[in-house]
């Protein structure tokens, strides 16, 4: 990351920033990157969920992967924060719990990348309303 040395330095990084966030977000299909959600509540902060976001925004813009990172709030997985939901277009969500950066480098290149899923994931353990009819 660049060094921070006037105002001016941080007003263009800003801009720089908002630039592609508003890309990702006013694009024509944003369902046609990989989404991954890091969840952020209390729970998910005190394991570690802030490094581990930096870590995926990082690696991501490193490797230039088509990904959208977000942060959402309590996904119910207390038990094993970090957790992070990864969305590949057209399929269905995959979470991944105790996920530290080792787990982060291996969702990115095996799931995010290639489609393949790795170990770590929290199994769907509820339907909703409408899939029990």
């Amino acid at each position: 990351m660049a060094k921070i040395k006037s105002l001016d330095d941080l007003k263009k990084m800003k801009s720089d920033l908002q630039d592609k966030i508003n890309i990702r977000e006013q694009g024509e299909n944003p369902d046609a990157h990989v989404q991954i959600k890091v969840a952020m509540a209390t729970c998910g902060i005190a394991s570690g969920a802030k490094e581990i976001m930096d870590y995926l925004v990082q690696e991501s813009e490193k490797r230039s992967l088509d990904t959208v990172i977000t942060q959402t709030g309590c996904m119910g997985y207390c038990h094993s924060e970090p957790t992070i939901e990864v969305t590949r277009p057209g399929e269905e969500p995959v979470i991944y719990g105790d996920v530290d950066t080792k787990k982060a480098d291996e969702i990115l290149e095996k799931h995010v990348k290639r489609g393949e899923l790795v170990d770590g994931i929290i199994p769907v353990t509820h339907r909703t309303i409408d899939e029990t009819k």
